[in-house]
């Protein structure tokens, strides 16, 4: 007698649609000053692999000030208007269609220097909880004046690390 071979689940894969569409203007928003991110493929959505957040900077805007991250590659796709971005020792103007990688422990910057918006989508990988980051700062840079210990530990919970804690703040000096 022959006996049918029992079927092993770790051999059979499961087809499900999983995917998620962003169309134009849609995401979670959250205003950040005279700028705006748009929460679009979050952690929660890629079980922590990446991180997708539009970023539209107001003309005259610093995006972050020189910091790296330790766990996390981030790259830039500019999508309108021209986004200025430092990486170690080097500023480009990245205009639209551009594309920055900055993997972890590359010291980066990024600013709007510009006097029209600029836009670009913001990857992470993996995301590390990033939108939790968001949040936290739009609450941090409403405040007045900003708490540069609070900050500093939202900048270190997320895996970034001021190259001087001293010029932190995306602000400017005055």
């Amino acid at each position: 007698m022959m006996s049918t071979p029992s079927k092993n689940p770790f051999l059979e894969d499961v087809l499900k649609d999983h995917a998620t569409l962003f169309r134009p203007g849609e995401g979670e928003i959250l205003q950040v000053g005279g700028s705006k991110i748009t929460l679009k493929v979050t952690s929660a959505i890629s079980n922590d692999q990446l991180g997708v957040y539009e970023i539209e900077l107001a003309p005259g805007t610093i995006g972050a000030r020189p910091h790296y991250h330790r766990f996390m590659d981030e790259t830039f796709i500019v999508t309108e208007g021209v986004l200025t971005v430092q990486h170690g020792d080097t500023e480009v103007e990245a205009s639209a269609g551009s594309v920055v990688y900055i993997p972890r422990f590359t010291p980066h910057a990024f600013a709007n220097r510009s006097s029209a918006r600029a836009v670009t989508t913001l990857i992470f990988n993996p995301a590390q909880k990033r939108e939790g980051f968001f949040y936290g700062l739009q609450q941090i840079l409403a405040a007045d004046p900003i708490n540069p210990e609070d900050y500093l530990a939202l900048y270190n919970k997320y895996d970034s690390y001021p190259v001087d804690t001293a010029k932190m703040l995306p602000v400017e000096e005055k």
